[in-house]
C-alpha cells in the first residue's frame, strides 16, 4: 500500500506541474554546453522544480549538488559562492554566470542553449506556475516531506550518473533520496523526443518499434543497455549499473545511507 501511495502522489505530482519536463524541444535547435552546468539544487524546492523541467526540455545536462535542509556538505560552499542560502543556485563554466534567481536561470539557459527568444514567464503567469510547482512539493509532502530534509550519509568518493527526466512518476523518488542522502550526481536528461515515445515504454515497444530515437541521452543509453527506460542509475564507485526505482534506492540506502 505504501508503494502504491508513493507512485500515486509522485503521478499527482506531475499532474499538477501539467507534465512539464516530459517532451523536448527539438523544435527549437536546443544546444549543448561545452562544459557541463553545475546546480545547487533541492528536488522539493519549487523554484528548483522549474529550472529542472527546463533543463530537461532543453535536453541539457547538469551536475547536481544536493543542498537538502540541514545538510552540510553542498550548502556551506553554495553560501560561499552566493553569499546567502537559496536554491536554486547555476553555476555556467561556459560564460562565468552565476545565478541565483529561478526565473534569471531560465532565461540564462533559453539565451545560451536553447531558443533566445524564450524567456521564463512573468508576473501573472510566473505566479501560477510556481503555485503549481508548489502543488506539487505539497502533494510529495503528504506523510513525509520527501526530498527536502538531510539524512545521515557516506560521502561517494566520485559523483554517480542518473538517467532521467524531470516529470517521470519513478525518477522522483530516486531524484529526492540522492537530495536527503546528499549524493552528488550528473543528471543525464532523458525528455521524450518524439510523440511516439509518450507513454510507457511499452507502449513504444509493442507500437513503434522502429520510430527512430533522437535524443542524445535516449541513443546512449540504448547503446548501453538495450533498453529506453528511467531512471537508471551508474555509480562509478562500485562499478553498479541498473534500472527501476525500488531496487535503486535500497541500493543507495544500503550503500550510502546510515
Amino acid at each position: 500500500m505504501q508503494a502504491m501511495f508513493d507512485l500515486l502522489s509522485s503521478v499527482m505530482a506531475s499532474s499538477a506541474r501539467g507534465w512539464r519536463g516530459s517532451a523536448a524541444f527539438n523544435g527549437d535547435k536546443t544546444r549543448q554546453p561545452e562544459k557541463m552546468l553545475v546546480l545547487y539544487d533541492i528536488e522539493a524546492c519549487p523554484y528548483c522544480r522549474v529550472v529542472r523541467e527546463v533543463l530537461s526540455e532543453l535536453d541539457v545536462d547538469v551536475l547536481i549538488y544536493p543542498c537538502p535542509v540541514g545538510g552540510m556538505r553542498f550548502r556551506p560552499d553554495a553560501l560561499d559562492i552566493s553569499g546567502v542560502s537559496q536554491f536554486p543556485l547555476l553555476l555556467d563554466p561556459n560564460t562565468g554566470d552565476e545565478i541565483l534567481e529561478s526565473a534569471e536561470i531560465i532565461d540564462h539557459l533559453y539565451k545560451h542553449y536553447g531558443n533566445a527568444r524564450r524567456v521564463s514567464p512573468r508576473g501573472l503567469r510566473r505566479q501560477l506556475s510556481i503555485s503549481s510547482s508548489m502543488a506539487a512539493t505539497a502533494v510529495r509532502s503528504i506523510g513525509r516531506a520527501r526530498g527536502m530534509n538531510a539524512k545521515p550519509s557516506v560521502a561517494p568518493e566520485q559523483v554517480l550518473e542518473l538517467y532521467s527526466f524531470e516529470s517521470s512518476p519513478y525518477s522522483r523518488p530516486v531524484r529526492e533520496l540522492l537530495t536527503e542522502l546528499e549524493i552528488p550526481y550528473i543528471l543525464r536528461n532523458f525528455a521524450k523526443s518524439r510523440w511516439q515515445e509518450m507513454g510507457p515504454p511499452l507502449v513504444r515497444s509493442r507500437w513503434f518499434p522502429d520510430a527512430p530515437i533522437t535524443s542524445a541521452n535516449r541513443l546512449r543509453l540504448r547503446e548501453l543497455t538495450g533498453r529506453s527506460q528511467v531512471p537508471y542509475l551508474i555509480d562509478p564507485n562500485t562499478g553498479v549499473a541498473m534500472f527501476e526505482s525500488k531496487d535503486i534506492m535500497a541500493y543507495l540506502n544500503t550503500q550510502y545511507g546510515r
